[in-house]
């Protein structure tokens, strides 16, 4: 049940990308003068805010203790971070090198991992992460004579690496008795506290604050994101990770991309339609196939008659 939720949450995660983009071309197109930083700091203020106020009403009898409060804003801290330096790099490399170098932290998991146990990964974890490699490599298109490092490509291995944390977080057995969705609420709280005055100090004009999201089109998009990927991707993450182990969990979470690659092959000329905007769809290719079969290839070696291991923490009786 974990591993499926977990499933789940990455197909939420996987609809942000044609979201984002849809939205970005709206504003582009509306209020274009805005910075991308700026328009960026104030995305992760809105969408988390407004995912904070769509949680409050349940929260009224359900007030975080001292340890939930410092779970969600070590989540915010690494999620915030990370989620920031990606958007930056984002700017500065493409798309597809900046999928693939996201997924560094299913190599720096198992590390880290090897270091605290003192032991070296197992031959099914070594196959598994091998194979998101090539797998991420082939759904971006990157390869090695097209791969390099430069401030775009370093920001975005910088923010995978902190999103190690994030999901370490998660493993920490002394969060053990902390409930996901009140954790999730808190750390959705946390995350607009962050970028609110970031995006006061970026923004062209006060207004701005204001302007970036005043149409029916951003509002239902921003809306979405805070419904299926912050409340609905992230309630999942802080609910059910804690029952596997965080190697496990990072594997998982590299289906995202193949998530994303199926849902762009119908959401954007939708989400087009939506925001009055030219935003094709993409084209079932070999790469697709390839990639995105390798990386669920992993996932299913990773849980094939698999033994009892032990999750970071243990399920209710």
């Amino acid at each position: 049940m974990p591993v499926l939720l977990l499933i789940l949450a990455c197909a939420l995660w996987g609809v942000s990308f044609p979201v984002i983009k849809a939205l970005d071309l709206e504003q582009s197109a509306r209020v274009g003068d805005f910075s991308k930083p700026f328009l960026a700091a104030w995305l992760q203020m809105a969408r988390f805010g407004l995912a904070a106020a769509i949680m409050a009403p349940f929260m009224v009898r359900m007030r975080p203790t001292r340890g939930e409060l410092a779970q969600a804003a070590w989540l915010a801290l690494w999620g915030g971070l990370g989620m920031a330096l990606q958007a930056w790099g984002l700017g500065k490399t493409e798309a597809s090198t900046s999928a693939f170098l996201t997924q560094a932290y299913c190599v720096i998991l198992p590390l880290v991992e090897c270091m605290r146990r003192r032991r070296a990964p197992g031959a099914r974890t070594l196959m598994a992460t091998l194979l998101v490699i090539v797998g991420g490599a082939i759904l971006s298109g990157v390869t090695p004579t097209s791969l390099k490092i430069g401030p775009g490509e370093l920001a975005t291995l910088i923010a995978a690496f902190i999103f190690t944390f994030q999901i370490l977080t998660l493993e920490n057995s002394k969060y053990e008795n902390n409930r996901g969705l009140v954790v999730t609420f808190a750390m959705c709280a946390f995350i607009a506290l962050i970028f609110l005055p970031l995006s006061w100090a970026m923004a062209p004009e006060p207004s701005a604050l204001v302007r970036a999201g005043a149409s029916w089109p951003a509002f239902l998009l921003i809306l979405s994101l805070s419904l299926l990927c912050s409340v609905g991707a992230y309630g999942l993450m802080n609910s059910w990770q804690p029952r596997v182990s965080a190697t496990e969990a990072g594997l998982i979470y590299t289906i995202e991309p193949v998530f994303t690659a199926c849902f762009v092959m119908f959401l954007p000329v939708m989400l087009g339609r939506l925001v009055g905007q030219a935003y094709p769809n993409e084209s079932l290719t070999i790469s697709l196939i390839t990639g995105g079969s390798l990386i669920l290839a992993a996932n299913v070696l990773m849980q094939w008659k698999r033994p009892p291991h032990p999750p970071a923490i243990a399920p209710a009786p």
